[in-house]
């Protein structure tokens, strides 16, 4: 007899798309984000741990939230936590990514370190001005690139249908570096204007945690991975049905969360804001519904003014034909 396959998501937003998936595909469905981990090994370099792969049994990584939305608490390595030796070294804290985009006040004000998309909810106005300053949009800048990906690749914008000079696997690797290096690059400036780590453009981010999970489920190994599954008690202020971002362990026997601390003070309205506003969202999409689209729009933290929320719908509505259905 055939076995249920697993679901594995990659498509952002992945907390959103995994919840809804699980309403249709049950259980076997899992959400996956390569944020955590990266987070995970920069701290632990910077503790001035090296020659530990972030991924292996030696490390447990204390790590709790929604998806672009959750904070590192520990990291344990060997049985001791060395997070705490991290939050003590300002000059450490910020030798690394997310340590540069907080700064070490905040961080040790927090006594955790934020994900690295907890930089427009903590530095609204700055992302904001730069945001504002810079030439173009994200969105536009990677449009721009992969269209002069599909053009090279196919020879060109000038119609010709001679092979391109380059290779396509090397032509889509230079984009994919552009794309890497250009990541968050407003954020950066806003923070001070700092450049990637040659570390972080490596690859082996999304690609690295799905083969866990395949090979943990298909060959009974076992992982201890960063996921988004449903809450299922872990959080006593969501449902069970509502899927966050955790540390779970995954062998044959499938995807299950581990037991973890409470929400602290600091994350815990954040995190019930952000769970309506995407339960809010699922309900527009599935139903239809412009109202609960409007909700949404006014019920997110960085969106100030209920009338933004509902002048950017109608914009949204008016630019995108594809929410025409919205009534």
């Amino acid at each position: 007899m055939l076995r249920k396959p697993w679901f594995i998501n990659f498509t952002n937003p992945a907390g959103v798309i995994t919840e809804v998936m699980t309403r249709v595909l049950g259980n076997k469905v899992v959400g996956i984000c390569d944020s955590p981990v990266g987070l995970a090994r920069r701290s632990l370099a910077a503790a001035g741990v090296h020659g530990v792969d972030v991924r292996s049994r030696r490390v447990e990584i204390d790590y709790i939230g929604l998806n672009h939305l959750g904070w590192l608490r520990g990291l344990v390595v060997d049985g001791e936590d060395v997070l705490p030796r991290l939050l003590a070294d300002p000059a450490a804290i910020e030798s690394f990514e997310e340590g540069r985009l907080f700064g070490a006040p905040w961080i040790q004000a927090l006594g955790a370190v934020p994900n690295e998309y907890l930089h427009y909810y903590y530095f609204t106005r700055e992302a904001l001005d730069a945001d504002r300053r810079a030439a173009s949009t994200r969105g536009a800048s990677l449009a721009r690139q992969q269209s002069a990906f599909y053009g090279g690749f196919r020879g060109g914008n000038d119609g010709g249908t001679e092979p391109a000079a380059k290779p396509a696997l090397r032509l889509w690797e230079k984009t994919k570096l552009d794309r890497e290096e250009t990541y968050m690059q407003s954020n950066r400036e806003a923070a001070g204007t700092f450049e990637r780590d040659a570390a972080d453009l490596v690859s082996g981010g999304y690609e690295a945690v799905a083969l866990a999970i395949m090979r943990a489920i298909s060959q009974g190994e076992t992982a201890r991975l960063i996921l988004n599954v449903p809450n299922r008690g872990t959080l006593a202020e969501l449902d069970g049905d509502a899927v966050i971002e955790a540390p779970c362990l995954v062998d044959a026997g499938g995807v299950r969360l581990l037991p973890a601390k409470a929400l602290p003070d600091y994350a815990r309205g954040l995190v019930i804001n952000a769970k309506a506003v995407e339960r809010a969202t699922i309900e527009a999409a599935l139903t239809g519904s412009k109202r609960s689209a409007y909700k949404a729009m006014a019920m997110h933290p960085l969106v100030d003014s209920v009338r933004v929320a509902q002048d950017l719908l109608a914009d949204y509505i008016s630019h995108f034909s594809e929410l025409q259905y919205l009534r």
